[in-house]
Protein backbone atom coordinates (compact mmCIF):
# COMPACT_ATOMS: atom_id res chain seq x y z
CA UNK A 1 0.00 0.00 0.00
CA UNK A 2 1.38 3.37 -0.68
CA UNK A 3 0.99 6.20 1.95
CA UNK A 4 0.67 9.40 1.05
CA UNK A 5 3.07 10.81 3.79
CA UNK A 6 1.59 14.44 3.18
CA UNK A 7 -1.14 13.55 5.34
CA UNK A 8 1.01 12.96 8.61
CA UNK A 9 3.64 16.21 7.55
CA UNK A 10 2.55 18.05 10.46
CA UNK A 11 3.09 15.38 13.25
CA UNK A 12 6.30 14.92 11.37
CA UNK A 13 7.48 18.42 11.88
CA UNK A 14 7.65 17.45 15.44
CA UNK A 15 11.32 17.80 16.95
CA UNK A 16 12.28 14.27 17.20
CA UNK A 17 9.88 13.13 15.34
CA UNK A 18 10.31 11.71 11.45
CA UNK A 19 9.44 9.72 8.53
CA UNK A 20 10.97 7.25 10.49
CA UNK A 21 8.73 7.47 13.55
CA UNK A 22 5.79 7.74 10.96
CA UNK A 23 7.06 4.46 9.38
CA UNK A 24 7.17 2.79 12.84
CA UNK A 25 3.04 3.50 13.32
CA UNK A 26 2.34 2.40 9.95
CA UNK A 27 4.20 -1.03 10.48
CA UNK A 28 2.76 -1.20 14.38
CA UNK A 29 -0.11 -3.46 15.82
CA UNK A 30 -2.36 -2.34 18.58
CA UNK A 31 -5.48 -3.51 20.34
CA UNK A 32 -8.21 -1.85 22.08
CA UNK A 33 -10.54 -3.87 24.26
CA UNK A 34 -13.72 -1.79 24.89
CA UNK A 35 -15.40 0.53 21.92
CA UNK A 36 -17.03 2.94 24.84
CA UNK A 37 -16.00 5.85 26.47
CA UNK A 38 -12.16 5.59 26.40
CA UNK A 39 -12.30 3.52 23.15
CA UNK A 40 -13.91 5.46 20.98
CA UNK A 41 -11.27 8.41 21.25
CA UNK A 42 -8.04 6.05 21.28
CA UNK A 43 -9.35 4.89 17.91
CA UNK A 44 -10.18 7.82 16.34
CA UNK A 45 -6.38 9.50 17.24
CA UNK A 46 -4.68 6.34 16.80
CA UNK A 47 -6.84 6.09 13.03
CA UNK A 48 -5.63 9.50 12.27
CA UNK A 49 -2.13 8.83 13.63
CA UNK A 50 -1.99 6.50 10.74
CA UNK A 51 -1.14 3.13 13.41
CA UNK A 52 -0.74 0.22 10.83
CA UNK A 53 -3.04 -2.04 12.34
CA UNK A 54 -5.85 -1.16 15.13
CA UNK A 55 -7.73 -4.23 16.60
CA UNK A 56 -11.12 -3.65 18.48
CA UNK A 57 -12.78 -6.14 20.76
CA UNK A 58 -15.92 -5.42 22.00
CA UNK A 59 -19.22 -7.77 22.33
CA UNK A 60 -21.70 -4.90 23.56
CA UNK A 61 -24.27 -3.02 20.90
CA UNK A 62 -25.01 0.52 21.01
CA UNK A 63 -27.72 2.06 23.67
CA UNK A 64 -29.16 5.63 24.46
CA UNK A 65 -27.15 5.88 27.40
CA UNK A 66 -23.76 5.66 25.94
CA UNK A 67 -24.25 8.33 23.02
CA UNK A 68 -23.23 11.18 25.32
CA UNK A 69 -20.11 9.89 25.82
CA UNK A 70 -19.05 7.45 23.13
CA UNK A 71 -18.57 10.15 19.96
CA UNK A 72 -18.11 7.35 17.17
CA UNK A 73 -22.26 6.72 17.36
CA UNK A 74 -25.42 8.31 16.45
CA UNK A 75 -29.12 7.52 17.62
CA UNK A 76 -29.37 5.69 14.53
CA UNK A 77 -26.75 3.13 15.82
CA UNK A 78 -28.35 2.41 18.60
CA UNK A 79 -29.05 -1.51 19.02
CA UNK A 80 -26.04 -1.91 16.34
CA UNK A 81 -22.66 -3.79 17.58
CA UNK A 82 -20.29 -1.04 18.63
CA UNK A 83 -17.28 -2.64 17.33
CA UNK A 84 -18.47 -2.77 13.57
CA UNK A 85 -20.07 0.37 13.81
CA UNK A 86 -16.91 1.70 15.23
CA UNK A 87 -14.87 -0.08 12.02
CA UNK A 88 -16.64 1.07 9.30
CA UNK A 89 -16.28 4.68 10.41
CA UNK A 90 -12.93 4.62 11.22
CA UNK A 91 -11.99 3.06 7.87
CA UNK A 92 -13.71 6.25 6.01
CA UNK A 93 -11.04 8.42 8.39
CA UNK A 94 -8.37 6.93 7.42
CA UNK A 95 -8.27 4.19 4.52
CA UNK A 96 -4.74 3.41 5.28
CA UNK A 97 -5.47 1.30 8.50
CA UNK A 98 -6.28 -1.97 8.45
CA UNK A 99 -9.52 -2.48 10.85
CA UNK A 100 -9.71 -5.44 12.41
CA UNK A 101 -13.27 -6.26 14.61
CA UNK A 102 -13.37 -8.55 17.15
CA UNK A 103 -16.99 -9.44 18.32
CA UNK A 104 -16.58 -10.96 21.27
CA UNK A 105 -16.39 -11.02 25.07
CA UNK A 106 -12.70 -11.22 25.84
CA UNK A 107 -12.60 -14.02 28.31
CA UNK A 108 -10.03 -16.39 30.06
CA UNK A 109 -10.47 -18.89 26.65
CA UNK A 110 -9.44 -16.57 23.83
CA UNK A 111 -7.37 -13.60 25.22
CA UNK A 112 -3.38 -15.18 25.14
CA UNK A 113 -4.55 -15.47 21.51
CA UNK A 114 -6.35 -12.80 20.25
CA UNK A 115 -3.69 -10.17 22.23
CA UNK A 116 -0.69 -12.22 20.74
CA UNK A 117 -1.07 -10.82 17.32
CA UNK A 118 -0.49 -7.07 18.79
CA UNK A 119 2.37 -4.97 20.14
CA UNK A 120 0.63 -2.93 22.65
CA UNK A 121 -2.73 -2.98 24.35
CA UNK A 122 -5.33 -0.42 25.47
CA UNK A 123 -7.63 -1.14 28.27
CA UNK A 124 -10.45 0.44 27.57
CA UNK A 125 -12.70 -2.33 29.64
CA UNK A 126 -15.44 -0.73 32.60
CA UNK A 127 -15.53 -3.79 34.39
CA UNK A 128 -12.80 -5.24 37.20
CA UNK A 129 -12.72 -9.28 35.69
CA UNK A 130 -11.43 -7.77 32.12
CA UNK A 131 -9.35 -5.48 34.00
CA UNK A 132 -7.49 -8.12 35.65
CA UNK A 133 -8.22 -10.45 32.93
CA UNK A 134 -6.16 -8.51 30.97
CA UNK A 135 -3.49 -7.23 33.09
CA UNK A 136 -2.63 -10.96 34.06
CA UNK A 137 -2.82 -11.76 29.62
CA UNK A 138 -0.25 -8.92 29.40
CA UNK A 139 2.28 -10.00 32.00
CA UNK A 140 2.35 -13.64 30.94
CA UNK A 141 3.17 -12.95 27.53
CA UNK A 142 5.20 -10.01 27.79
CA UNK A 143 3.26 -7.24 26.53
CA UNK A 144 2.38 -3.25 27.20
CA UNK A 145 -0.90 -2.19 28.90
CA UNK A 146 -1.75 0.89 28.59
CA UNK A 147 -4.42 1.34 31.69
CA UNK A 148 -7.19 4.13 31.51
CA UNK A 149 -9.92 4.32 33.85
CA UNK A 150 -12.72 7.33 34.88
CA UNK A 151 -15.32 8.27 37.56
CA UNK A 152 -17.54 11.18 37.67
CA UNK A 153 -14.61 13.71 37.18
CA UNK A 154 -11.82 11.69 38.01
CA UNK A 155 -9.31 9.88 35.64
CA UNK A 156 -6.66 7.83 35.69
CA UNK A 157 -3.86 6.54 33.16
CA UNK A 158 -1.13 4.36 33.27
CA UNK A 159 1.53 1.69 31.25
CA UNK A 160 2.08 -1.47 32.99
CA UNK A 161 4.32 -4.22 32.52
CA UNK A 162 6.93 -2.63 30.14
CA UNK A 163 9.70 -5.95 29.77
CA UNK A 164 13.09 -4.96 30.63
CA UNK A 165 14.69 -8.39 30.89
CA UNK A 166 13.23 -12.34 30.79
CA UNK A 167 13.01 -12.18 34.87
CA UNK A 168 12.11 -8.17 35.24
CA UNK A 169 9.40 -6.41 34.61
CA UNK A 170 7.70 -2.45 35.86
CA UNK A 171 4.67 -2.50 37.81
CA UNK A 172 1.09 -4.09 37.00
CA UNK A 173 -2.29 -3.03 37.91
CA UNK A 174 -1.99 -5.83 40.46
CA UNK A 175 0.99 -4.09 42.31
CA UNK A 176 -1.31 -1.16 42.63
CA UNK A 177 -4.63 -2.74 43.50
CA UNK A 178 -4.20 -6.39 44.51
CA UNK A 179 -7.65 -7.02 44.46
CA UNK A 180 -10.78 -5.20 44.26
CA UNK A 181 -14.13 -5.34 45.55
CA UNK A 182 -15.78 -4.98 42.58
CA UNK A 183 -19.57 -4.71 43.90
CA UNK A 184 -18.10 -1.49 46.64
CA UNK A 185 -17.12 0.26 43.52
CA UNK A 186 -20.51 1.65 41.24
CA UNK A 187 -19.89 2.07 37.19
CA UNK A 188 -20.06 5.17 34.96
CA UNK A 189 -24.09 5.07 35.15
CA UNK A 190 -24.28 4.12 38.41
CA UNK A 191 -21.42 6.78 39.63
CA UNK A 192 -21.86 9.04 36.86
CA UNK A 193 -19.26 10.95 34.44
CA UNK A 194 -18.44 13.71 32.62
CA UNK A 195 -18.45 13.44 28.81
CA UNK A 196 -15.45 15.00 27.79
CA UNK A 197 -13.26 13.11 31.06
CA UNK A 198 -13.43 10.09 28.66
CA UNK A 199 -12.51 12.08 25.59
CA UNK A 200 -9.05 13.24 27.93
CA UNK A 201 -8.71 10.40 29.00
CA UNK A 202 -8.65 8.19 25.99
CA UNK A 203 -6.79 10.54 24.04
CA UNK A 204 -4.15 10.46 26.97
CA UNK A 205 -4.12 6.34 26.43
CA UNK A 206 -3.68 7.27 22.22
CA UNK A 207 -0.62 9.47 23.15
CA UNK A 208 1.15 6.93 25.60
CA UNK A 209 1.01 4.72 22.60
CA UNK A 210 2.02 6.60 19.99
CA UNK A 211 5.15 7.69 22.51
CA UNK A 212 5.83 3.77 22.89
CA UNK A 213 6.14 3.39 19.16
CA UNK A 214 7.95 6.18 18.13
CA UNK A 215 10.11 6.06 21.18
CA UNK A 216 9.51 9.66 22.12
CA UNK A 217 9.31 11.21 25.21
CA UNK A 218 8.80 9.43 28.87
CA UNK A 219 5.80 7.13 29.50
CA UNK A 220 3.91 6.45 32.13
CA UNK A 221 5.50 3.77 33.83
CA UNK A 222 5.99 2.87 36.98
CA UNK A 223 3.64 5.62 37.98
CA UNK A 224 0.21 6.90 37.59
CA UNK A 225 -1.66 10.13 36.45
CA UNK A 226 -4.39 11.18 38.25
CA UNK A 227 -6.94 13.61 36.65
CA UNK A 228 -9.74 15.64 37.84
CA UNK A 229 -12.01 17.35 35.52
CA UNK A 230 -13.35 19.67 38.02
CA UNK A 231 -10.21 21.64 39.31
CA UNK A 232 -8.12 20.66 35.71
CA UNK A 233 -5.05 19.69 37.96
CA UNK A 234 -3.06 16.33 37.89
CA UNK A 235 -0.73 14.56 40.00
CA UNK A 236 1.42 11.81 38.91
CA UNK A 237 2.20 8.98 41.73
CA UNK A 238 4.89 7.01 41.61
CA UNK A 239 4.63 2.99 41.98
CA UNK A 240 8.25 1.88 42.16
CA UNK A 241 10.43 0.67 38.79
CA UNK A 242 9.90 -3.09 38.94
CA UNK A 243 7.00 -5.55 39.77
CA UNK A 244 6.37 -7.04 43.21
CA UNK A 245 3.49 -9.10 42.13
CA UNK A 246 3.89 -12.19 40.04
CA UNK A 247 1.27 -13.35 37.90
CA UNK A 248 1.52 -17.46 37.49
CA UNK A 249 -1.89 -18.08 35.73
CA UNK A 250 -5.50 -16.85 34.20
CA UNK A 251 -7.96 -17.15 36.36
CA UNK A 252 -11.20 -18.69 34.82
CA UNK A 253 -13.97 -16.66 33.15
CA UNK A 254 -16.80 -16.97 34.52
CA UNK A 255 -19.52 -17.45 32.41
CA UNK A 256 -22.72 -15.71 34.22
CA UNK A 257 -26.38 -16.77 33.23
CA UNK A 258 -28.46 -14.12 31.88
CA UNK A 259 -31.89 -13.45 30.98
CA UNK A 260 -32.30 -10.51 28.24
CA UNK A 261 -35.29 -7.73 29.09
CA UNK A 262 -37.61 -9.15 26.80
CA UNK A 263 -37.22 -13.09 28.04
CA UNK A 264 -38.03 -11.60 31.62
CA UNK A 265 -41.40 -9.98 30.80
CA UNK A 266 -42.39 -13.00 28.97
CA UNK A 267 -41.47 -15.13 31.49
CA UNK A 268 -42.82 -12.52 34.19
CA UNK A 269 -46.19 -12.52 32.19
CA UNK A 270 -46.42 -16.45 32.72
CA UNK A 271 -45.35 -16.12 36.30
CA UNK A 272 -42.33 -18.86 35.72
CA UNK A 273 -39.83 -16.82 37.32
CA UNK A 274 -39.02 -14.95 40.83
CA UNK A 275 -37.22 -11.78 40.92
CA UNK A 276 -34.45 -10.76 43.27
CA UNK A 277 -33.83 -7.08 44.10
CA UNK A 278 -30.28 -6.75 45.22
CA UNK A 279 -29.90 -2.86 45.33
CA UNK A 280 -29.94 -0.71 48.37
CA UNK A 281 -32.62 0.40 50.30
CA UNK A 282 -32.81 3.74 48.84
CA UNK A 283 -32.56 2.92 45.14
CA UNK A 284 -35.42 0.26 46.27
CA UNK A 285 -37.60 3.43 47.70
CA UNK A 286 -37.07 5.36 44.35
CA UNK A 287 -38.13 2.72 41.77
CA UNK A 288 -38.57 -1.21 41.48
CA UNK A 289 -40.27 -3.74 39.33
CA UNK A 290 -40.79 -5.95 42.43
CA UNK A 291 -39.62 -9.30 43.57
CA UNK A 292 -37.42 -10.13 46.77
CA UNK A 293 -35.16 -7.46 48.36
CA UNK A 294 -32.08 -8.85 48.84
CA UNK A 295 -29.11 -6.31 48.92
CA UNK A 296 -25.65 -7.50 47.29
CA UNK A 297 -23.99 -7.13 51.04
CA UNK A 298 -26.62 -9.02 52.63
CA UNK A 299 -27.02 -11.91 50.18
CA UNK A 300 -24.73 -14.55 51.67
CA UNK A 301 -27.41 -14.38 54.79
CA UNK A 302 -30.27 -15.37 53.08
CA UNK A 303 -28.37 -18.28 50.50
CA UNK A 304 -31.06 -20.55 51.52
CA UNK A 305 -33.47 -18.89 49.47
CA UNK A 306 -31.42 -19.43 46.16
CA UNK A 307 -31.91 -23.64 47.03
CA UNK A 308 -35.50 -23.27 45.81
CA UNK A 309 -35.84 -24.73 42.43
CA UNK A 310 -38.18 -22.29 40.53
CA UNK A 311 -35.94 -19.92 38.61
CA UNK A 312 -34.55 -16.44 40.46
CA UNK A 313 -33.64 -13.21 38.09
CA UNK A 314 -31.51 -10.63 40.04
CA UNK A 315 -31.48 -7.34 38.96
CA UNK A 316 -30.23 -4.37 39.84
CA UNK A 317 -28.95 -1.12 37.75
CA UNK A 318 -26.94 -1.95 35.33
CA UNK A 319 -25.89 -5.73 35.63
CA UNK A 320 -23.11 -5.01 37.46
CA UNK A 321 -24.34 -6.20 41.02
CA UNK A 322 -26.34 -8.99 40.02
CA UNK A 323 -24.06 -10.53 37.68
CA UNK A 324 -21.46 -10.45 40.98
CA UNK A 325 -24.34 -11.61 43.21
CA UNK A 326 -24.93 -14.50 40.32
CA UNK A 327 -21.44 -15.64 40.45
CA UNK A 328 -21.62 -15.31 44.57
CA UNK A 329 -24.51 -17.82 45.03
CA UNK A 330 -23.21 -19.92 42.14
CA UNK A 331 -19.49 -20.61 43.78
CA UNK A 332 -22.17 -21.38 47.28
CA UNK A 333 -24.68 -23.34 45.57
CA UNK A 334 -23.82 -24.91 42.30
CA UNK A 335 -26.29 -25.40 39.88
CA UNK A 336 -28.35 -22.76 41.65
CA UNK A 337 -30.87 -21.75 39.15
CA UNK A 338 -30.27 -17.93 39.04
CA UNK A 339 -29.86 -15.03 36.51
CA UNK A 340 -28.40 -12.03 36.25
CA UNK A 341 -31.00 -9.22 34.06
CA UNK A 342 -29.02 -7.89 31.40
CA UNK A 343 -28.24 -4.76 31.19
CA UNK A 344 -30.24 -4.44 34.53
CA UNK A 345 -32.64 -1.52 35.02
CA UNK A 346 -31.24 0.79 32.37
CA UNK A 347 -32.04 -1.88 29.89
CA UNK A 348 -35.49 -2.85 31.29
CA UNK A 349 -36.55 0.82 31.10
CA UNK A 350 -35.06 1.36 27.91
CA UNK A 351 -36.75 -1.11 25.96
Amino acid sequence: MNIDMSRYSCQMALPGFSEESQQLLSQARVLIVGAGGLGCPAAQYLTSSGIGTLGIADYDVVSVSNLHRQVLYTPADIGKSKVAIACKRLQKQNPDVKLVPHIEKITSHNVLSIIQQYDIIIDGSDNFETRYLLNDACVMIGKPLVYGAIYQFEGQVAVWNMVYDEDTRSPNYRDLFPKVDATQIPNCTEGGVIPTLAGIIGCMQANEVIKYITKTGELLVGKILIFDGQSMQSRVIKIGSVSRTPVRGLSATVDIPVVSVHELKERIADDSVELVDVRTEQERDAFDIGGTHIPLDELEGYLAFFTDPKPKVLYCATGKRSDEAVKLILRKIPGANVFSLAGGLKAYTEE
